[in-house]
Formats: C-alpha cells, structure tokens, sequence
C-alpha cells in the first residue's frame, strides 16, 4: 500500500481501512505487507510506516512487514538506525528495510532536498552509517558529505550509557531499495551494495525489464551471480470470476484502479515526469491517457488469465522473488472487488504460479 486514498478521507478511516486490510493480507496467506511513508499528501498519508505496522504486531501470525519506503533523505540515519533495531526485535524478525530517495515534491520542499543526485548520494551514505551503527559499539565517529554522527565523550560502557541498538536480526535485516524509472541507477547500487529491489507499480512492462536488466550487468561486472530472490516487483492486480468482470472492474469510472492511475498521470505530469507512466517510452503525451496507462500496467482477468499474464510477464521483465499486489482505496464498491481479488490471488493463482517459478529455475 502506497497508500492512495481520495483527499479529502479522514485520516483516522484511512487507518482503519488500510489496518482491516492488513489483517485480511495475514489471513489469507501474503507473506508480506509493504507500506508507504509521505509526510505532506492527505491521499498518501502515512508518516511512520513502523507506527503503522507496530499496531499489527499482536494481532498477526507470520506476515513481515517492508518499509516501503523510509525517504532517507527526510530523516537522521541514527534516528533510523535505532527505531529500525527496535522495530526488529518487537517483531521477532518480521521486517524488511526499504529504503529510497523519495518520490513527493511537497516532501522534497519540506525537508529542502531538491537536488535528486543528491537525495540518491544521501540514501547510500544514510545506509553506510546505518549499518555501520548496527555493526560496532561506541565511540561512533562517522563523517559524511551529508551527516557527522559522533558518540564518545557520554559513554557509560557499565551503564550502557552510548549505546545504540543493534537489529535482532544479525547482522541485519533485508534491505531493498525503491526503483521508478527505466535504467535506474539504483538497480546498480542494489547490486553493488547486496540490497534486494522494488520496482515500482506505476511503471510499465518494459521498464520492469530494464531493473533486471542493470541489475545483473552490474552483478556481471563485480563477478557475483545475479539472482531475483530480493527482487520485489508491484503490480496492480484484479482478478475476478470473468475476463469482461475483471475489464469493468478495473475501467469503471468508480473503480480504484482508475482513481488511482488518473491521480498518479496528474501528479506525474505536473512535475514533467509523465514518460514514467507511459506504456511505451516514445508515446505522445497526448496518447498517454489514464486508459492506455492503466491497460500497460493493471494485470486483470479471471485466475486462468491472470496467472497466465504473470508468467508471461515474468518471462518478460526478469526473475523476481517477489510479487507485491497493490492496495487501493476501499471506498464504495472496491472493498467487495479487492477482497475477491486478495483471496483469488493467495489462494488459486499464487501457488500454481509459485509452481511454475521453481520449475523454471531447476531449468
């Protein structure tokens, strides 16, 4: 869940939707729940997704919890460090660390980070400094272009006094980092750095592809095999008992999907970032429309089709490990239709599609 609520919903509904969600994701089976973090948009408006999550701690069984993603360029990474070690060991383990530049204008303007090179240059040192937190004790004495982390002259090494914590997951948790556009950087820095990725859902087929792509040149470059087990690809994904009830389902002008994409194209565009969505890179903007949009990334039809679509599409873009299935808004009929299409996914196509991915890699 990004998430993308309408604007003008009540934060505390939105909780509680996306909590009831949540708990349906544990019950019928996703491995795991991935949430966003913004901090200026009432359509997205999760400032803390560990807040978030802490919440579900008691109440689920095995589903692990992904940040998706902690904006590094918006935080401290010591406060990151020591609130990511505490989040671990409430969880036993249940969490996975995404982490990313950030994607939201109105955050860039609030934490005075405009410069994308450097939000990128920020998220690798904000990590280095992470982890080398999670690795030593004190004294800590760690210069960068971005942050200077000093602790030794208040350290009580009886009293535990300059101590940060360590993750209860050893030597750390997963990290992922996000990807959005066509020949990310980022996919190379995964590689580089031994992250796992994200691959956005608002992006086409071919740009997926391209993930995989610099992904396993770099891995090629470094001698390392390039493998798709930390690879995490979103999807918006609507299945249904019919092809033509899936169609409507995703096209409605009530429907989420449509919301959703048409909200995205108006965000992307005002911000002259529309080729992302565009289901081919060389599309006119005026023939990018919410339909072409959303028909080059939503996979839609009945079980058949849709695990049909997915092998495909994973033949296509690359070996990932991971399919993420997007949470949209619940509002009028859209609970009924995601809830069918949470269950069918979990439940008749992922295991069939499971199947076919450990067959295909014993080949």
């Amino acid at each position: 869940m990004m998430p993308v609520h309408p604007a003008d919903r009540p934060l505390s509904s939105i909780c509680d939707e996306d909590t009831e969600k949540s708990l349906l994701a544990d019950q019928f089976g996703f491995e795991e729940l991935w949430l966003g973090e913004h901090f200026s948009a009432s359509t997205e408006p999760f400032a803390s997704p560990m807040m978030f999550f802490a919440n579900l701690l008691a109440r689920t069984k095995t589903i692990k919890f992904g940040t998706a993603v902690i904006n590094l360029p918006n935080h401290h990474p010591a406060i990151v460090a020591a609130e990511a070690a505490q989040f671990d060991h409430m969880s036993k383990g249940r969490f996975l660390m995404g982490v990313g530049p950030g994607g939201l204008i109105s955050d860039f303007e609030l934490f005075k980070n405009p410069d994308v090179h450097a939000r990128n240059r920020m998220v690798v040192e904000a990590v280095d400094f992470i982890e080398r937190i999670w690795s030593q004790d004190p004294p800590y004495e760690l210069k960068g272009e971005f942050w200077n982390i000093s602790v030794k002259d208040g350290i009580n090494a009886k009293l535990g006094i300059g101590y940060m914590p360590k993750p209860f997951q050893r030597p750390r948790p997963p990290i992922f980092i996000s990807l959005a556009s066509p020949n990310s950087s980022s996919a190379k820095t995964a590689a580089q750095r031994g992250w796992g990725m994200i691959s956005a859902n608002i992006i086409p087929t071919y740009s997926v592809a391209t993930h995989w792509k610099v992904y396993s040149d770099a891995c090629a470059a470094a001698g390392i095999p390039a493998r798709g087990d930390n690879w995490r690809v979103a999807r918006n994904i609507m299945v249904a008992s019919s092809d033509a009830e899936a169609e409507d389902r995703v096209f409605s002008v009530y429907g989420s999907n449509t919301y959703f994409y048409t909200y995205m194209r108006e965000v992307l565009n005002s911000v002259g970032l529309l080729v992302l969505l565009k289901p081919r890179a060389d599309m006119p903007d005026q023939e990018a429309t919410v339909e072409a949009i959303t028909e080059g990334c939503v996979i839609h039809g009945s079980p058949r089709t849709v695990l049909d679509k997915l092998v495909a599409f994973r033949e296509t873009v690359g070996p990932f490990g991971g399919l993420l299935m997007t949470g949209l808004d619940w509002g009028g009929r859209n609970r009924d239709w995601e809830r069918e299409s949470m269950r069918l996914l979990a439940q008749d196509i992922m295991p069939a599609f499971h199947g076919h991915a450990t067959a295909t890699a014993a080949e």
